[in-house]
């Protein structure tokens, strides 16, 4: 089930790259998070520019609290408090028209993983989301196939028995079309979905309840809005990087570009999902 606070669920770790020179800014970030509902814990390492929040909240709301200080934060890694580094996994969304968004899986344990992410540029209202059987970019999102179904089931909501392991049901855009979301899945598993692609639609998923003929095969939720392939993520501690090998840039700098063409190289605002 989709959540937009986040203020349940079961807790993981969020490992950020902050800037920070002084005590002050350790007291600053530390103050930040202070009795905020769904944080659990919080270490700050000044040495290390880290801080490490243990958390049922969506790290785009974790990060927006650190930023609140006046400083920089970039997410490096996600883990569970069980199995540190189990698996995890990230979606770049993007498409013909505006809607762009990230979107991060984690394993928690065996038996659940956990979604969040932020997306941009929807109609206000419910979208289906959904994991699809193919990363194939090619024809942008008419190719990534078919819902995500290795048992061969009909389409229904993430509480149904009867579902593709790729219904994840809605998330739900606000006025300014901006989706954020925190969902736990007990059906999909990280290492089953890495290569393949999570898709936005363009309206609701009726999860199957509904009279329309593609009701029990997508939801009948309309067109592909955006897509991306499910790549492998860094877990806790394992993303080292504070220089980009490909052009040099910071993860500072980095964190004010676009991912990828345009201004990749030049100075721009940062996106808002990142």
């Amino acid at each position: 089930m989709a959540s937009g606070s986040g203020d349940s669920g079961t807790a993981c770790t969020l490992e950020f790259a902050v800037q920070m020179t002084c005590q002050s800014c350790v007291d600053a970030v530390r103050k930040s998070l202070q009795g905020v509902a769904g944080v659990q814990g919080v270490e700050v390492q000044l040495e290390n520019q880290m801080v490490l929040v243990e958390t049922t909240l969506p790290s785009l709301k974790v990060q927006a609290l650190l930023e609140g200080t006046g400083r920089q934060a970039v997410l490096k890694g996600m883990g569970s408090g069980v199995l540190q580094n189990l698996e995890a996994a990230v979606a770049i969304l993007g498409g013909l028209g505006p809607v762009q968004g990230v979107v991060r899986f984690l394993q928690l344990t065996s038996e659940r993983c956990l979604i969040e992410g932020t997306i941009d540029g929807l109609e206000p209202g419910p979208h289906g989301l959904h994991v699809h059987q193919f990363g194939d970019l090619t024809s942008n999102c008419a190719s990534c196939g078919d819902h995500f179904n290795p048992d061969g089931a009909s389409h229904g909501g993430p509480q149904d028995t009867e579902r593709h392991r790729g219904d994840l049901g809605n998330v739900h855009a606000d006025a300014d079309g901006r989706a954020v979301f925190r969902m736990e899945d007990e059906k999909l598993k990280v290492w089953d979905v890495i290569g393949r692609s999570l898709v936005i639609d363009e309206g609701e998923d009726d999860l199957g309840q509904g009279s329309h003929p593609l009701s029990k095969v997508t939801g009948n939720s309309g067109e592909r809005l955006a897509c991306g392939i499910i790549a492998r993520s860094a877990g806790l501690f394992q993303n080292p990087k504070q220089i980009c090998s490909c052009d040099g840039l910071t993860i500072w700098e980095e964190r004010g570009r676009p991912i990828a063409g345009k201004g990749r190289k030049e100075p721009a605002q940062p996106p808002a999902h990142l």
